[in-house]
């Protein structure tokens, strides 16, 4: 379905790693920032690093069946409001990508609701996914659909000069088919994998629980076929994601991780794309407690932790002023040489 990945740049993460070793600082005292501007010299192919240009957000949104479980705090129709109201500029996303110096475009998969505009739902798939408990999430031709939606969506953005993505998301009772990949794919019990999503009671905990065990059961025939997975218990803007992820690799675009959500369509992409995660950071981690397990499979640390739990791509956005802070240091700090600050003492030579 997906080209080989190509992976990042090896010769540029060397140079990059040299590079950091000869800055007016004690060897690697910049911490994880020194790691992650060899990940983006990486990704760019060169060293020092281009400060990001034209970073985008893209939040997938979609209903899902299975919130007629009770397994949210909020009803259904949210997800179409919340669409409205990015659209609008009011939502927290809008918010932290202006600091962050993102944009963000929303697109519409599976909202339960006409879009707002032709554009937005330039890409929708259906009215909802199915109930993921007693039923397929999507037909095949469906899913195949959702995936070819995402991956459009990435040559969209890439072809119009993106340098940097952010996969979000957005739709009511998401979290619940986002844990059931993950715990299917993981090996982990409902009880484990289970959080408490947008602030439901344990009344809705225990709802959200059985719905998801019995989406578990439905799921283990095909946990080897990606794309049986999703069109059994995962959804268009899930589908949407993994395609939108793995492509974004694909187009050697450095790419960031959000929640949950995001994270369970990675786990998918990257058995579609083998490598894609290569191109990929962890944003941040969530509470959802699928998530720690999620990144775990990917071999992916979170760059922040700030007990986020909101999606729309929020957590994500809020790590890239860190990732930008890592190229400035690569790119702007001064050598030992060129500021004359003498080096480490070599300690190998004795005293006169």
């Amino acid at each position: 379905m997906f080209p080989p990945v190509v992976p990042p740049d090896t010769v540029a993460a060397a140079a990059a790693r040299a590079r950091q070793d000869t800055l007016t600082k004690p060897s690697g005292a910049l911490g994880r920032l020194e790691d992650l501007s060899v990940w983006v010299a990486s990704c760019q192919g060169r060293c020092p690093p281009k400060q990001f240009e034209r970073a985008r957000v893209v939040v997938f949104a979609g209903d899902h069946g299975i919130a007629r479980w009770g397994v949210s705090a909020y009803p259904p129709e949210v997800t179409g409001q919340m669409v409205a109201n990015v659209v609008a500029g009011g939502a927290a996303i809008n918010a932290l990508a202006d600091i962050a110096g993102a944009t963000v475009r929303v697109a519409d998969l599976a909202v339960d609701a006409d879009p707002p505009s032709p554009e937005i739902g330039a890409h929708k798939v259906r009215r909802a996914s199915g109930d993921i408990a007693v039923e397929d999430a999507l037909t095949h031709q469906e899913t195949l659909d959702a995936i070819d939606a995402g991956r459009q969506i990435a040559d969209q953005e890439v072809d119009a000069g993106a340098d940097f993505l952010i996969a979000g998301d957005m739709g009511i009772g998401n979290t619940t088919a986002a844990t059931v990949l993950t715990a299917a794919l993981a090996g982990i019990e409902p009880v484990v994998a289970v959080g408490y999503g947008t602030g439901i009671d344990d009344a809705g905990w225990a709802r959200k629980t059985a719905a998801v065990r019995d989406a578990m059961f439905r799921a283990e025939p095909v946990l080897s076929d990606p794309v049986a997975l999703l069109a059994r218990c995962g959804g268009a803007d899930l589908a949407g994601l993994a395609g939108f992820c793995a492509q974004a690799a694909i187009r050697r675009t450095p790419l960031l991780l959000d929640g949950l959500a995001v994270t369970a369509a990675a786990l998918i992409a990257e058995r579609l794309a083998p490598g894609a995660r290569l191109w990929w950071q962890a944003g941040h981690l969530s509470t959802e407690p699928a998530h720690a397990p999620a990144l775990a499979q990917l071999g992916l640390d979170p760059i922040v932790d700030l007990r986020m739990r909101l999606g729309e791509g929020t957590g994500a956005t809020v790590a890239l002023p860190v990732l930008r802070a890592a190229v400035a240091a690569l790119t702007s700090m001064a050598s030992f040489a060129s500021a004359n600050v003498s080096n480490r003492a070599d300690r190998s030579v004795p005293p006169p």
